[in-house]
């Protein structure tokens, strides 16, 4: 029998199943129906939209001025030898987001993606031929390796890397498949509830999990422009004190962030005090601080990617004026002390 509810019911039970190590299936129930198409749809578009992955930008090959051209020693055609590396799935170390890495093989050699793997990269899928030297080969080749999200064809790079470098199609989406079933579940007897059960398959840069928890995440910053509105007649913005509270961490010294003596220096000869000036900052104007080269720059993109507000950050930019007064108000404060 149909009953009069006020609000609709709130799925309780979520169970996680690990098929592979990069196979997962994700469920959750029991949803008023409806419900679980209205929320499995959008999760599945995120999760191959907004899932962070790695992906070579940029190739330099010595001895090599486009990618028609061909290497003495080596079987394959530079274009050929460009679609191998493309294939590979790189995976940054120590959390960087950013890294140009130099090789150099003598053949005869068999090219492995395995032969790649260095303190620096590491590469999920070893077994994959990159190319095959013979005993007068000397490969020299330099690869810009970038985390992303997405797909972002070679053409929208050609401005974004150095003009020595040729620019690749860059595939960062770690997720290969997302798929959902909707099943009828039963509540009290009511078989009229239900049931998401997601699968998602990864390339091994990531875990299903982690795509899965990204694209929440996702979902969640992207919502969170509405959590302004308490009333559709009404709106109301948040008191001082409990956005202040919300955004504590941007409030902090950098000293919290614990950068290396070169970039600390970097930033506060800028005038730079608060964790939130990073957060907020375009990053071409972090990169025009005077004497802050690029490893540092990398080094203050990844701790800040790290804490949860990159450089830039997107999700504040609704709240932008506001922070900046608060930042201001605080720098003022410090400076009269």
């Amino acid at each position: 029998m149909k009953t009069i509810t006020t609000s609709a019911h709130t799925p309780t039970e979520i169970r996680v199943e690990k098929v592979s190590e990069n196979v997962a299936k994700i469920i959750a129930y029991p949803f008023e129906t409806g419900y679980a198409v209205t929320v499995a749809h959008p999760l599945r578009r995120l999760l191959y939209t907004s899932s962070i992955g790695f992906a070579p930008t940029g190739v330099k090959i010595n001895g090599v001025a486009h990618e028609f051209d061909s290497i003495a020693g080596m079987l394959e055609d530079v274009a050929i030898f460009i679609m191998n590396l493309k294939n590979l799935r790189f995976k940054l170390k120590n959390n960087s987001a950013r890294e140009i890495v130099e090789y150099e093989f003598k053949g005869p050699k068999d090219l492995k993606g395995s032969d790649l793997v260095n303190d620096i990269v590491d590469i999920v899928n070893p077994d994959q031929h990159v190319a095959t030297l013979n005993e007068d080969a000397d490969l020299k080749f330099t690869i810009i390796i970038e985390k992303g999200i997405g797909y972002i064809p070679s053409e929208e790079l050609k401005d974004y890397i150095s003009s020595d470098f040729m620019a690749l199609d860059a595939f960062f989406t770690p997720v290969k498949r997302a798929i959902y079933d909707i099943e009828s579940t039963l509540v009290d007897d009511n078989p009229d509830y239900e049931k998401i059960v997601f699968t998602i398959t990864t390339n091994g840069q990531v875990t299903p999990i982690e795509a899965f928890q990204n694209a929440l995440q996702t979902m969640h910053r992207q919502l969170g422009v509405f959590e302004n509105i308490v009333d559709v007649e009404k709106p109301v913005g948040k008191s001082s004190s409990s956005q202040n509270s919300e955004y504590a961490k941007l409030f902090e010294s950098i000293e919290n962030l614990n950068l290396s003596a070169r970039s600390f220096n970097c930033l506060d000869k800028a005038g730079i005090r608060f964790i939130g000036e990073l957060a907020l900052m375009e990053e071409s104007i972090l990169k025009d601080i005077k004497n802050l080269g690029k490893k540092s720059l990398e080094e203050i993109k990844a701790v800040m990617e790290e804490i949860g507000y990159p450089v830039d950050a997107p999700e504040l930019q609704s709240h932008k004026k506001q922070l900046n007064e608060k930042i201001q108000e605080l720098k003022n404060e410090k400076n009269e002390g």
